[in-house]
């Protein structure tokens, strides 16, 4: 029988989030898996008859791959699932959540429905970055959320030009611009003004952060468009920050290159429940009014 493997990424700076992962790891220690944590996690979790692991490999042969935390968790574990093409699943020990399949009181069923093979699997568009100057390639990375483009100095607007599809767009006084995927839609990009887009929509998303252009409104390109940023070269030096977590300096007159990435993150899901409902959920939203209350008084309740 093919060894069960399973990594277990978490935010061990919480002593709840250690908690729940040492919970999850017996778990599945107990139901026959072999249970791999990130090296730098291990002393925290002080769990004996699991495999501490280091690298980008740390993936490699996983059936799953369980993030135990917020976005921030669930995005680091991305990194080491999308290489190996390994479902994620993440539950949610934050606040918001958006990228979590579940939340904190589903964590002995998630557990249940991974060992007995009960979830699906669906991949998430990705974005791929490349930023050059005068030709020659001065960073690459990738992004599950959203690459952004903003100054790098409070004082000072960025000069940048757009271009979409091998055509100039339009050129933006601004602090910067979002390229986000349907994922990173309810992320960055949200607070930037954009819109939410459906998960399983296939799109890219433009969102110009404070500009100053008559045209600055946010768009959504096809998946397979490219999207050129320019960073004007009489203008101040800029950031390129991928998911917020892996930032780059970007020097006047540098060009970034957005366009889908090339592998997916796939996601583990549970019970999927309509994207709908979980808009609901996580802002809120007021569902209940005066139709409800009218719909009462029609049927006499």
């Amino acid at each position: 029988m093919t060894e069960r493997v399973a990594l277990l990424v978490t935010h061990t700076g919480r002593k709840d989030s250690t908690d729940h992962a040492r919970t999850v790891a017996r778990d599945l220690i107990a139901a026959g898996f072999s249970v791999r944590v990130v090296a730098e996690e291990a002393d925290d979790l002080d769990l004996s008859g699991v495999t501490p692991i280091s690298g980008v490999c740390a993936a490699q042969g996983a059936e799953i791959v369980f993030a135990l935390g917020g976005d921030g968790t669930l995005l680091r574990a991305a990194e080491l699932a999308r290489p190996e093409g390994a479902p994620l699943l993440g539950i949610n020990l934050g606040k918001v959540g958006f990228l979590a399949e579940a939340e904190i009181a589903d964590l002995d069923s998630a557990v249940r429905d991974v060992v007995a093979r009960e979830y699906s699997v669906e991949e998430r568009l990705t974005i791929d970055v490349t930023a050059e100057l005068a030709g020659e390639v001065i960073a690459e990375s990738w992004a599950l959320n959203e690459v952004s483009v903003e100054k790098g100095s409070r004082e000072r607007m960025l000069e940048l030009l757009v271009d979409v599809d091998g055509r100039p767009l339009s050129r933006y006084g601004c602090d910067g611009v979002v390229c986000a995927t349907p994922t990173g839609s309810t992320a960055y990009a949200f607070s930037a003004g954009g819109p939410v887009v459906w998960p399983r929509v296939e799109a890219l998303l433009l969102v110009p952060i404070s500009a100053h252009a008559l045209f600055s409104r946010p768009l959504v390109t096809a998946p397979d468009s490219t999207i050129q940023i320019t960073i004007d070269p009489y203008t101040e030096h800029a950031l390129m920050s991928c998911d917020g977590r892996r930032v780059f300096a970007l020097p006047p007159g540098a060009q970034v290159t957005v366009r889908r990435g090339a592998l997916p993150v796939r996601v583990a899901r549970l019970r999927p429940r309509p994207f709908t409902d979980r808009l609901v959920a996580k802002f809120g939203l007021p569902v209940e009014g005066w139709r409800a209350h009218g719909q009462r008084h029609a049927t006499g309740h």
